[in-house]
C-alpha cells in the first residue's frame, strides 16, 4: 500500500487518535440519511468512532464533524466555478484516509464528489479493492439508470459495496462485480419522522428546492402561481438552510406566505440527539407540516410529499446550460423519482419552459377542488410506500454492521 502523504492542515485528526468509520455527505439530504445511519449504529455499538464531512444533522448525531460540506452545495454549471476547491478537497480527504485508516468510508449520494474520492482512494492504494485497509462503501446509488450508465463499471472497480434505496437498482449492477443490496428507502423506515403530512384543510406547500440558483429562478414562479390560483389558503415554504432562506426573502413573499425551516416542522424520533448533539430524552413535540396541496421542485421534498399523499405538481427551472447538458445526459421519461417508480405521473411535471405560473395555478386549483385527484394521489402514495419498504434481508444499519464486521 502506498505511504500516505502529509496530513492536510484543513482536516483535523480524529479525536482519541483513531476512527472506525468516515462518512462523506455533501448535501442536506445525504447529511440527514447519514445521521440516521449513525444513530442506528451507535444505538447498537455505543463505542463506534465516527468522523464525517457533512452538515448539521451529522453534527447533531454526535459524530466528529471534520468540515461542513452542505452549506455550499452546488450542481450543474455552478460547479465549474468551484473546481479548484473540489480538487483540493478530494486530495485532502484521500490523504486523511491514508493517514488515519478507518475501517470504512461511507459515501452518501453526491456522486460528482464521492466517486472521485473513491477513485482517489483506489489509486493511492488505501481502499480494500486496491489492497489497502479501508473499505470504500456507498449508500444511495448514483442514478446510473437515468444517465451515464457506464459509471457503474468504474464504481465496481473502486467500491467494495453499495446499499441501494430503490428495489430495481441491484439489477442495474448485475453485469458488474459490485455487491449491491436493496436496504429499503429511509423515508419509509419505522422510526423516520417525516417533515410533511396530508391535511385536506391545511395550507398549501411551495417548495422551490434546496439549491440557491434554482430557488432564485423558481420561487417567484411559485409565488405567482399561488396568487393566480385564487385560493384563500396561506402557503408555507420549507427551507433547509439560512442561505436558502436569504434567497427566498429576496423574492419578497407576501404576508400570507410563511417561511419555515424544515427542522422546525419535524418530530425528533425517540433516542435521536438534540440539536447540540447531547443525548435526547423523549421525542420533541413538533409535528409535520400538514398541507392540502403542493407545488414542488424535483428532489427530496417531492418524495416526502408523494409518500405523505399530498396532491400536487412537480416543477423545475435552472440555467440554460445546465438544462441543456442535463437533457443530453438524462434519458428517463420523468424527472420525479416517485413518477419513475410508479411509471406514471402521480405529480404532473412542468420543466424549464413549461414552468409557467398559470399552468401551476391550474394544477393547484385541481388539487384543492377535485376529490378524484385527491383519491388518486392517496392510492398511488400507498403503492409507492409498498415499493420502497425495507426488505426482509435487513436495513442499512445491519448492512453497515456486516461491512464493518461488527
Amino acid at each position: 500500500m502506498a505511504e500516505p502523504r502529509q496530513l492536510p492542515e484543513g482536516l483535523p485528526a480524529p479525536a482519541g487518535g483513531s476512527v472506525d468509520l468516515l462518512i462523506v455527505a455533501a448535501e442536506h439530504s445525504g447529511d440527514e440519511h447519514a445521521a440516521r445511519l449513525v444513530r442506528g449504529l451507535r444505538a447498537k455499538h455505543p463505542g463506534l468512532k465516527v468522523c464525517a464531512l457533512g452538515g448539521a444533522q451529522l453534527n447533531a448525531a454526535g459524530v466528529q464533524l471534520l468540515r461542513d460540506l452542505t452549506a455550499g452545495s452546488a450542481m450543474g454549471f455552478a460547479v465549474l466555478a468551484k473546481l479548484s476547491y473540489y480538487r483540493a478537497l478530494i486530495a485532502d480527504i484521500v490523504r486523511w484516509v491514508g493517514t488515519h485508516q478507518p475501517r470504512a468510508v461511507c459515501f452518501v449520494d453526491s456522486s460528482g464528489l464521492n466517486l472521485r474520492i473513491a477513485q482517489g482512494l483506489f489509486e493511492e492504494g488505501y481502499s480494500v479493492k486496491a489492497g489497502g485497509r479501508t473499505k470504500a462503501l456507498y449508500y444511495i446509488s448514483p442514478q446510473v439508470w437515468a444517465s451515464r450508465a457506464g459509471r457503474r463499471f468504474g464504481m465496481a472497480k473502486h467500491l467494495d459495496g453499495l446499499a441501494a434505496i430503490f428495489p430495481f437498482e441491484p439489477a442495474v449492477y448485475a453485469d458488474t462485480a459490485l455487491p449491491v443490496e436493496f436496504v429499503g428507502h429511509p423515508f419509509v423506515a419505522p422510526d423516520y419522522a417525516a417533515p410533511v403530512s396530508f391535511d385536506p384543510n391545511g395550507p398549501v406547500l411551495l417548495l422551490p428546492g434546496s439549491r440557491r440558483q434554482v430557488v432564485k429562478r423558481l420561487f417567484p414562479v411559485l409565488l405567482e402561481a399561488h396568487r393566480l390560483s385564487g385560493t384563500s389558503r396561506p402557503a408555507v415554504v420549507l427551507y433547509p438552510s439560512g442561505e436558502i432562506r436569504t434567497a427566498l426573502e429576496e423574492a419578497n413573499p407576501p404576508a400570507n406566505v410563511r417561511l419555515q425551516s424544515i427542522a422546525e416542522g419535524r418530530a425528533r424520533p425517540l433516542g435521536a440527539p438534540q440539536t447540540d448533539g447531547r443525548p435526547s430524552g423523549p421525542a420533541l413535540p413538533q409535528s409535520p407540516v400538514a398541507a392540502s396541496a403542493v407545488l414542488t421542485a424535483s428532489g427530496t421534498m417531492s418524495m416526502h410529499c408523494a409518500l405523505a399523499g399530498i396532491p400536487g405538481a412537480l416543477t423545475y427551472k435552472t440555467d440554460f446550460l445546465t438544462y441543456f447538458l442535463g437533457r443530453l445526459l438524462v434519458k428517463v421519461e420523468f424527472i420525479g423519482i416517485a413518477n419513475l417508480l410508479l411509471k406514471e405521473a402521480m405529480y404532473p411535471e412542468y420543466i424549464q419552459g413549461a414552468a409557467k405560473s398559470a399552468a401551476l395555478a391550474a394544477e393547484l386549483r385541481a388539487c384543492l377542488d377535485d376529490p378524484a385527484r385527491r383519491e388518486r394521489t392517496r392510492v398511488l402514495s400507498e403503492k409507492l410506500r409498498g415499493l420502497l419498504s425495507q426488505p426482509t434481508s435487513g436495513s442499512v444499519v445491519s448492512w453497515m454492521e456486516r461491512q464493518l464486521g461488527s
